[in-house]
């Protein structure tokens, strides 16, 4: 089985959280930059997968990154593949009214992701998790130490993205395969508490959250002075 190396990284920036907004032209700026600074790690041969999140600026940054490392003027020994959709990095499914939504910033933003039934602004401005949600100033940390949110809590999104990259071990072949998934703060935030016992706050935009991984081996999770070394891979699947 081949030796994984997997970048969570947040989205570029984006002018708000007032729904599925694109990336600034300072993101996009960003993300070609963080490409072609990762180019520069890569080794010879190495196969490169970018994978977004079902949303806008995941798709854009991915893009970035993807075309950052494609300019680099060492990048043709690489095998690099097309950005694609992945819908297990997507951010917590959380519901209102039988739909599933967004965390977005305002009651606004939130009515228009509803349609069967609408609520109104005013309606939705009373929700009990997202009142609170909107008046924290720790909105995605709100969300990471809820209990009992409207649909998935942090445990249940860090255990998706778990099972998701170590399956990336049962891929066939031998050779070093890294991937860049592009995704947002709560699904950072959630592997970090669950799986490494700590919540840092917010993640920059464009800051990565890596997993390295080897087949019957320790799995090593990274995140700025934050560094654990988790179950081997296997154990981690027959718990």
């Amino acid at each position: 089985m081949p030796d994984i190396t997997v970048h969570w990284v947040r989205h570029g920036e984006i002018p708000s959280h007032r729904g599925d907004v694109a990336l600034t032209e300072k993101g996009l700026a960003r993300a070609r930059e963080w490409g072609r600074s990762l180019a520069g790690e890569l080794s010879p041969g190495e196969t490169v997968h970018f994978m977004y999140a079902p949303t806008l600026r995941t798709r854009q940054t991915a893009e970035g990154i993807h075309s950052g490392i494609a300019g680099y003027h060492n990048s043709g020994g690489l095998d690099l593949h097309e950005p694609a959709e992945q819908y297990a990095i997507r951010n917590p499914d959380l519901y209102v009214a039988g739909q599933r939504v967004e965390m977005v910033s305002t009651p606004e933003a939130l009515a228009r992701q509803l349609s069967d039934p609408p609520l109104d602004a005013k309606t939705l401005s009373d929700h009990p998790f997202f009142r609170e949600f909107w008046a924290s100033p720790d909105r995605v940390g709100y969300w990471v130490r809820h209990p009992d949110p409207p649909g998935e809590d942090a445990a249940a999104v860090a255990r998706r993205q778990m099972m998701f990259v170590m399956s990336l071990l049962e891929r066939p072949g031998h050779a070093p395969v890294r991937y860049v998934l592009s995704t947002h703060s709560p699904v950072m935030r959630a592997v970090l508490l669950f799986c490494a016992g700590e919540d840092p706050g917010e993640p920059e935009f464009l800051e990565s959250l890596d997993l390295f991984l080897s087949d019957g081996g320790p799995a090593v999770l990274c995140f700025r002075d934050v560094r654990r070394v988790l179950p081997p891979a296997g154990s981690a699947r027959d718990r």
